[in-house]
């Protein structure tokens, strides 16, 4: 039986601006990568007014990476923080269709937005 390949690890570039923060996904949000990326995203969320997660370089989320962007989406609601997701890809996308979560996640596209 052939081995599975590892997954691609998760990599994370955050950019703070005042009470902003910008952060920058590369990699697989998959099952074990999530823990330490929602540790280090509670954190950024419980210190600024507005997060931008940008998903462009992410090449798949699983249930495990929806349901910490889920999780990451509450905790900011609740300490006043406004999350919001740039640049979803395809898979990401459909995933967020199908399990009705597009419209709960705002997207820095629908308010017109420009990040440098």
């Amino acid at each position: 039986m052939p081995e599975e390949a590892p997954a691609k690890p998760l990599v994370y570039d955050i950019i703070r601006e005042g009470e902003s923060a910008f952060v920058k996904c590369h990699g697989r949000l998959v099952s074990g990568l999530t823990d330490d990326f929602y540790a280090d995203l509670k954190d950024v969320v419980s210190g600024s007014r507005i997060v931008i997660l940008d998903l462009k370089d992410l090449t798949f989320v699983d249930s495990m990476g929806l349901g910490t962007l889920v999780r990451l989406y509450v905790h900011a609601r609740g300490v006043g923080c406004e999350l919001k997701l740039m640049h979803l890809g395809k898979q990401l996308r459909n995933l967020l269709k199908l399990t009705n979560l597009l419209s709960t996640f705002s997207t820095v596209e629908e308010h017109g937005i420009t990040v440098a």
